[in-house]
């Protein structure tokens, strides 16, 4: 089988095309590129980030884990698209008091999407695409779907980023990691010299502070309660998230909590530790993936925020989206990120959060 494997130049990625190889598949490696050099966005303080200028560096370094497997590299440029896609997404969202979560739209509009077209367009050949993300996809013969379920390992777990793909996008796509365990990735990468054993693979989307990328100049504004009294002032609610509870300089009995951005009045408001907490959130923007409805008397597992568990709530589906309807409330749900719905390691879909009740 061909395979083209997106490679990053970390462990996850060159494993994933080792094993590939070594299963007998025709390999070949490509890198999107992502940072313009003439980018009005300032770099960010860790050169370990998705949007960095150190691209230019780690390409070198992959092309020669290409040349030492022996598989064809290729570079494709990404980055007019990506700029138009995420960072306007991202501030946009963000101007509007949202959270946005910049590595879903990524995944499903550059990483699985205008890469592949592009490597397409550029006469690469190819029949599938992999990565090196920790998730898996499965057929389901009796439904006619491909499903997405989470990693093995699900301290890794990378589904919930995933959740936008397309059943189209699935049938092409392979997570030759998804069934191993980091520690057994790693192990690999050492015994074949891929890197160093210490290396930090740590990366995020940007390593800096974020409202960097929204270029926008400093405004003061009001911090109040839910009742609307001013309790302080800010430089802008754009420097601030929903749930957050450091920084807010603010003398009061208790700890107070970020409950809600408003991005008309440019107003922060606060609330103590039960404002913060909701029973359902809406949903909307929804990509179903492994189903297309909910079972209404069937506890499904939420996650609201990546790095979560999830919370138990039973889902129902509307015209526009579905509602979540939690067993017990949950704390700080955002809008802007991402709800999505498991069904024990089924992820059965997801979408924006609209609201919170």
């Amino acid at each position: 089988m061909n395979i083209l494997v997106g490679l990053s130049g970390g462990i996850d990625s060159c494993v994933s095309a080792y094993l590939l190889k070594k299963a007998g598949n025709n390999v070949s490696g490509v890198t999107m590129l992502i940072w313009k050099k003439d980018s009005p966005y300032p770099a960010p303080v860790s050169a370990n980030s998705c949007y960095s200028p150190a691209e230019e560096a780690d390409k070198e370094e992959t092309a020669e884990f290409c040349r030492k497997l022996g598989i064809d590299y290729h570079v494709l440029d990404c980055t007019e698209i990506y700029e138009s896609t995420v960072l306007k997404n991202f501030r946009s969202e963000y101007m509007n008091g949202r959270t946005p979560n910049p590595c879903v739209w990524c995944n499903a509009k550059i990483k699985f999407g205008a890469l592949v077209e592009a490597a397409k367009e550029a006469g690469l050949k190819f029949d599938k695409f992999a990565t090196g993300h920790y998730a898996r996809i499965i057929y389901n013969e009796e439904s006619g779907r491909y499903e997405l379920h989470k990693a093995v390992d699900e301290k890794k777990d990378q589904s919930y980023f995933l959740y936008r793909l397309s059943q189209e996008q699935l049938s092409k796509i392979l997570f030759p990691l998804g069934e191993l365990k980091k520690v057994d990735v790693r192990k690999i990468d050492v015994e074949m010299g891929f890197h160093k054993e210490d290396m930090d693979e740590s990366q995020d989307f940007y390593g800096g502070d974020y409202t960097d990328l929204l270029q926008v100049e400093d405004k003061k504004g009001d911090i109040v309660n839910s009742e609307g009294k001013v309790l302080g002032h800010h430089n802008g609610f754009w420097h601030y998230t929903i749930g957050q509870r450091k920084g807010l300089g603010i003398a009061a009995p208790r700890p107070l909590y970020v409950i809600g951005l408003d991005s008309v009045k440019n107003r922060v408001i606060v609330g103590y530790d039960e404002e913060t907490l909701q029973s359902s959130v809406v949903v909307k923007n929804v990509n179903y993936v492994s189903r297309t409805d909910f079972e209404s008397d069937k506890i499904y597992n939420v996650k609201i925020r990546s790095a979560s568990h999830g919370d138990a709530a039973h889902v129902e589906k509307t015209e526009d989206g579905f509602v979540v309807k939690f067993l017990t409330n949950v704390k700080a749900a955002t809008c802007g990120q991402s709800a999505v719905v498991y069904d024990g390691e089924v992820l059965v879909a997801g979408g924006i959060i609209e609201g919170a009740i």
